[in-house]
């Protein structure tokens, strides 16, 4: 029997472009792995999530390890980028101080809890994994050592040096905070961290024989 003509038809799923797909792939994805865990995450459930076919989900990831990796480069890169434009936004070391800080703490806070696929992963013995997540420290690392060297007479060891401690006091109290359920506001707690790096850091002198902030002596 034929069906009348302007009946009832059966919707086809939406095509969309590849990248929109993906974009679309990766943020079902995202909510999954952050409510589950990576063992504990199916490629059902991430597909049922997006409103696509498995085969739809295959084409665009042939394993759940590719798409896990996929969402770690684009935080990784994310809080990298973030911490490197705090160094570039201003010649204020202050101002820097307080930058970096707060990309951290906005990582944490951000309501996607993206930063559990970083922080916290379930997956850390993965070779791959493993090397993504330590990107990221060497990458903030990076970005702050390079501006140590551009600003102080301190030579390339010891400016990594003081940049893996500002970002490793960034990153614990960020996430401290968090564990801790924000008992402390936002601003105020990003404040007090900036504070307590700021007033080590700022006593190294600068290029020009100046200090970077209150003079204290280095023994």
């Amino acid at each position: 029997m034929t069906a009348a003509s302007g009946g009832p038809q059966t919707a086809r799923p939406t095509r969309l472009p590849r990248s929109a797909r993906r974009k679309q792939l990766l943020a079902a994805a995202q909510q999954i792995f952050v409510a589950q865990g990576y063992h504990a995450a199916a490629m059902d459930d991430i597909a049922e999530r997006a409103g696509v076919s498995k085969p739809v989900l295959y084409q665009h990831f042939p394993g759940k390890l590719e798409l896990y990796l996929a969402l770690l480069d684009t935080h990784c890169d994310a809080i990298i980028a973030k911490v490197r434009s705090a160094m570039m936004a201003t010649t204020d070391n202050k101002e820097r101080v307080k930058g970096a800080v707060q990309a951290y703490f906005d990582f944490v806070d951000h309501e996607s809890e993206a930063f559990r696929l970083v922080f916290e992963s379930d997956l850390r013995n993965d070779p791959q994994v493993r090397q993504r997540v330590e990107r990221v420290e060497q990458g903030c690392i990076e970005a702050v050592t390079d501006t140590i060297i551009v600003d102080t007479n301190l030579s390339t060891d010891q400016a990594q040096l003081l940049a893996a401690g500002l970002v490793g006091t960034s990153g614990q109290s960020a996430q401290y905070w968090l564990a801790n359920g924000r008992r402390t506001p936002k601003a105020e707690a990003e404040t007090l961290v900036a504070a307590l790096i700021w007033r080590g850091i700022a006593s190294f002198p600068l290029q020009d024989g100046t200090s970077g902030g209150t003079p204290a002596e280095i023994g």
